[in-house]
């Protein structure tokens, strides 16, 4: 488990390097709002960016943008809403996927911008 948790991490760490070289400030990880957590919450402006982040070692399985159910974008949506509500934020909100394969043959960061939309 520690070892996921390790690998985890260092996917983490390298979307927020992407994030940083776009010019993103980034404001937290792993930050817990309506019991519920955001991998990565970016600030551009007057656009906050909330970023899931999957890594894989393989995408035999499927890409690791895939593995991001509704049930996970919905408590997504969750979160960043009583995070701007909480932080009393004007900005727009945008739902990114950063998706990373990381293995001994290939190194793929793919960095999918609004990857989902809340449903109004």
């Amino acid at each position: 488990m520690a070892e996921n948790h390790e690998f985890g991490k260092q996917g983490e760490d390298e979307a927020e390097k992407l994030l940083k070289s776009k010019g993103f400030e980034i404001l937290g990880r792993n930050i817990r709002f309506g019991g519920h957590e955001m991998d990565i919450v970016a600030k551009k402006e007057k656009l906050l960016v909330v970023a899931e982040v999957k890594t894989r070692s393989y995408s035999s399985m499927g890409e690791p943008e895939e593995f991001v159910s509704k049930k996970q974008q919905q408590n997504l949506i969750k979160a960043a809403n009583a995070y701007v509500v909480h932080k009393n934020l004007d900005v727009d909100v945008r739902f990114d996927i950063i998706s990373i394969v990381k293995n001994q043959y290939q190194n793929t960061v793919r960095h999918i911008e609004d990857a989902f939309y809340p449903v109004m």
